[in-house]
């Protein structure tokens, strides 16, 4: 097959969710089926920042209309845009339609994303989704018949610890400042925790939707000294960050999947996370999960988690078992089975 993929996501700096699943996409398809020509086609603003590729099945295209007489089989838009069709065949994945369920946005965003997302339905023959709510969202928002809808999960890397290393006392959150995040709720509930040896690491960009209002308020706090704000930080960073973590708390208001949560998992760390959907489904009986607007039982949770080293390393144990079902090859091998199902 000659499959075009848009990579355009894939070279943002600063590589969180979209980023990470186009990167692991794009290499991992070249790596699984040398046999097939993969395209990775990008758009005008991001073509002097692709990058070059070590798979000789991999040639760049500029993703723009009109595409090449002799073009792909089958195209795959990675986050749910689809301005015209490029090929016979078309699919995309749609990561979350938050933007159009929730206020986490400007109302001017919403449109634009509304009608984006309607497109790349309209256009698209089989819709991947991240997450079973995510399916039932797209389903339920842009009324995609279900037959025409494949879940196929995010991954994470699997690997291989050394759980007697020491953890420092550590509650670690990654994901943008922003209000979806529910960073406010979970600063309060660190307050009202009141372990005093304890330290919150905030690791993730500011300036997302209400991102001015949430450094406001954690400069206010009464546990500032006992605060950390990263901002962004690169990879090999994080890394550094969840090797010190003993707790990962991550109560979001909303989500399509989660990765952040898999991550922590993957690295021996207990999560407490919140009991929306998505979050739910993934995490499973792997974590603590709680109300993410009852910041009481939020600071409750939090607190047995600071107290209780057991629970942590029960609550670490099932997360790594649970990790483990996630591998990003799984993602690859069930994606390029869309692709069969589709040309087929």
């Amino acid at each position: 097959m000659r499959i075009a993929l848009d990579a355009t996501y894939s070279v943002h700096p600063h590589p969180s969710g979209i980023a990470v699943y186009s990167r692991e996409l794009l290499q991992g398809l070249a790596a699984l089926y040398p046999q097939d020509e993969f395209l990775h086609c990008y758009r005008p603003k991001q073509w002097c920042k692709r990058q070059n590729t070590k798979f000789p099945n991999v040639r760049s295209r500029l993703l723009q209309w009109p595409f090449p007489i002799m073009g792909p089989n089958l195209f795959h838009a990675l986050n749910q845009r689809v301005d015209w069709r490029p090929a016979p065949a078309v699919v995309s994945t749609f990561h979350d339609l938050f933007v159009i369920s929730a206020e986490y946005s400007t109302r001017e965003f919403r449109a634009r994303f509304t009608k984006q997302a309607k497109r790349a339905a309209t256009n698209s023959d089989l819709i991947v989704a991240v997450s079973q709510f995510t399916a039932d969202q797209v389903h339920d928002l842009l009324k995609v018949p279900t037959s025409r809808i494949r879940v196929v999960p995010h991954g994470v890397h699997q690997l291989s610890l050394d759980l007697s290393l020491p953890r420092e006392r550590v509650v670690l959150f990654v994901g943008a400042l922003q209000v979806r995040k529910n960073v406010v709720r979970l600063l309060e509930a660190f307050e009202a925790a009141n372990c005093s040896d304890w330290k919150l690491i905030l690791a993730g960009a500011p300036g997302g939707y209400g991102g001015a209002e949430i450094a406001e308020r954690i400069d206010r706090s009464r546990k500032r000294d006992r605060i950390e704000v990263t901002g962004y930080v690169q990879p090999e960073e994080l890394e550094k960050l969840y090797a010190r973590a003993s707790i990962f708390a991550f109560p979001s208001l909303d989500e399509g999947f989660g990765m952040p949560v898999l991550e922590a998992m993957a690295h021996g760390v207990s999560v407490l996370t919140s009991n929306r959907p998505a979050l739910a489904e993934i995490a499973a009986d792997a974590a603590i999960l709680v109300d993410p607007f009852d910041t009481d039982v939020l600071a409750e949770n939090l607190r047995e988690l600071m107290q209780n080293p057991d629970l942590r390393d029960q609550l670490r144990n099932k997360g790594m078992t649970r990790a483990r079902q996630y591998p990003w090859a799984r993602t690859v091998r069930e994606t390029y089975a869309v692709y069969k199902e589709l040309i087929a």
